[in-house]
């Protein structure tokens, strides 16, 4: 039979950003070396309880850009678990569910097995259990994890302190400091994910990260320029101890992201080319989750103190966001501010206007914000944004400190004068870090180039594919 060229299979979580992120390497990789990796299936699912209008526009949008991409949507899960295990235990919940995809899997990779010769898989974090599809078909698995490399130091530390100490983490004693290697600076048990602080889902984050090190390799959507320390920590690891670290990143979304509202877009943009340079702060707290009423209230009187340029990025239930914000709001910070609910947030950032970023500090929020060197400002709400937080402000010095462990789900409140000094900090402080900000803005452009740190990563994870794939085929 004739040699085929090698095809890749990705299974991202089906989130907006794990996703979004997913697609650019998928090209980065197409585009690398298409000699060597031909084609790439995607495995298309979704949960129960999350949107899926901006991923499936992404993927559909994808599959009519570039032949060479399939997507294969997963059938529907016959018996998810209850939402009431959702609820008390998000991770658990999730790592259950992909658990029950096992046989639609299998399914699906038996498929492409049949006309496709695969060189290996590619999983989000939360689809490790589905390394058992790989070892079945004796394909090899890689993660890509669209957190950082500090994370990652956090993920290979947790199953190793849980082999000595045998507990969880004590929220209640949350300044208490843990040692991560990787980390220069302790890390405050306050700032760690939420899922390691609560007994329903630490065992969950053990297994997951317990199964990392099976893995052929693990590719990091971040780069040495932005994390020296971390990387460096991975780089000293025997490859007989740990998988490769490849570090992949920046990975932004420039062009291809679906302009959900034209009409928002032309309206942002324009509004924006009228301001003066670096004058105006943008505010936006990400896709998952809505603000209260009683909070945006609190945030626009924190912009009226301020006084200074703002565009604000407002997600929320409501058909529209003026009908929560205070009466008269939007006559008296008329020509000053422009309220959106949609926003092209790589277009915003690049914009000369822009001049600082409140953000809820998602890793690709903050990968957009360092690659066109914009000041960041930090308030953290779910997931590892805490950590990404603390990563920022502590460990490399490249953000303004509002919040470090702020959870939304607490339902606290933030006041509008602490919102308004830290937005008054990040626009007219003296101590925001802009040249090292730009320093590393030139560098995350140039690792992406020809013979930087990403396209160098890249091209060793293909060689790695390309020479498991080989000696496999000549055991055969």
């Amino acid at each position: 039979m004739e040699k085929q060229e090698a095809e890749l299979i990705f299974i991202p979580f089906p989130v907006t950003g794990h996703l979004l992120a997913t697609i650019e390497l998928v090209k980065l990789i197409l585009s690398h070396d298409p000699r060597r990796i031909h084609t790439t299936t995607i495995l298309q699912w979704g949960l129960p309880f999350l949107p899926q209008s901006d991923s499936d526009a992404s993927l559909k949008s994808l599959a009519k850009s570039d032949s060479r991409i399939r997507i294969v949507t997963l059938p529907e899960l016959q018996d998810p678990p209850p939402m009431e295990f959702f609820l008390k235990a998000p991770e658990a919940y999730i790592l259950e569910f992909v658990k029950k995809m096992v046989p639609s899997v299998r399914g699906a990779v038996s498929t492409i097995l049949s006309s496709s010769r695969v060189s290996g898989i590619v999983l989000d974090m939360f689809c490790v259990p589905l390394m058992d599809v790989g070892n079945e078909f004796q394909l090899p698995s890689y993660i890509f994890l669209t957190c950082n490399a500090g994370f990652l130091s956090l993920v290979k530390h947790i199953p190793e302190r849980h082999r000595r100490v045998k507990s969880g983490f004590d929220r209640s004693s949350g300044e208490e400091e843990n040692l991560v290697p990787g980390f220069v600076a302790s890390v405050p048990t306050k700032v760690l994910p939420l899922g390691l602080l609560t007994s329903e889902s630490y065992d969950t984050w053990v297994e997951m990260t317990g199964r990392f090190h099976e893995a052929k390799g693990i590719l990091v959507n971040s780069s040495p320029c932005i994390e020296t320390n971390a990387f460096g920590y991975f780089d000293r690891i025997p490859v007989n101890e740990y998988p490769p670290v490849y570090p992949v990143g920046p990975i932004l979304c420039f062009n291809d992201r679906p302009v959900l509202d034209p009409l928002e877009r032309d309206r942002v943009m324009t509004w924006l080319d009228e301001q003066p340079e670096l004058s105006v702060v943008f505010l936006c707290f990400g896709s998952l989750r809505s603000l209260a009423a009683t909070q945006i209230q609190e945030i626009a009187q924190a912009l009226e103190i301020v006084g200074c340029r703002f565009l604000w990025s407002i997600r929320t239930e409501y058909p529209s966001p003026s009908e929560i914000l205070p009466d008269g709001f939007m006559n008296r910070v008329s020509g000053l501010g422009l309220v959106c609910g949609w926003a092209p947030q790589v277009e915003i950032l690049a914009h000369k206007a822009i001049g600082g970023f409140l953000s809820h500090c998602g890793w690709n929020s903050i990968l957009e914000s360092l690659r066109f060197g914009v000041p960041l400002a930090t308030w953290p709400m779910y997931a590892e944004q805490q950590l990404n937080a603390f990563t920022m402000v502590k460990e490399l010095g490249l953000a303004v400190e509002m919040r470090l462990d702020y959870v939304l789900a607490d339902g606290e409140i933030v006041k509008a004068d602490e919102i308004a000094r830290a937005v008054r900090s990040l626009m007219e402080g003296e101590d925001v870090p802009r040249r090292k900000l730009k320093e590393i803005a030139e560098a995350a452009k140039e690792a992406v180039m020809e013979g930087g740190s990403s396209f160098v990563a890249i091209d060793r994870f293909i060689d790695r594919l390309i020479s498991d794939m080989d000696h496999s085929n000549s055991e055969e």
